[in-house]
């Protein structure tokens, strides 16, 4: 190993810029499955308990729905990408996972559409 190759990795890039990328995935990776988790919360709690105490429009739910889940699909994407682009050792099972998460925002968003055509 070179006095270079200790301060800079294989690609030239510093050490320290790369465990930020992995650290930046890491919190990327917290905030997508934060607001995907949000999302389920307004689906499943406070849309059908809550807005009707309040006085919400009854179609209003499957609005923020899609919106929420349109948002939480994109911060799963940007996350997948920063896992891939950090070359972070867990990146292919934080993929899974978000792929998963994907799926299921995409299932709901399909159910949003279909109450919303209704």
């Amino acid at each position: 190993m070179t006095a270079t190759e200790s301060t800079f990795g294989p690609s030239g890039d510093s050490a320290d810029a790369k465990e930020a990328t992995a650290a930046d995935a890491q919190r990327g990776f917290s905030k997508s499955i934060m607001i995907s988790g949000i999302r389920c919360m307004l689906t499943y709690v406070v849309l059908p308990f809550v807005a009707p105490l309040l006085g919400f429009a009854p179609g209003i739910g499957p609005v923020i729905g899609i919106l929420v889940g349109v948002v939480a699909i994109a911060a799963n994407g940007f996350s997948i990408r920063r896992f891939w682009r950090a070359d972070h050792k867990w990146k292919k099972p934080i993929t899974g996972i978000h792929l998963a998460v994907i799926a299921l925002m995409l299932v709901l968003i399909a159910f949003d559409v279909r109450e919303l055509l209704a």
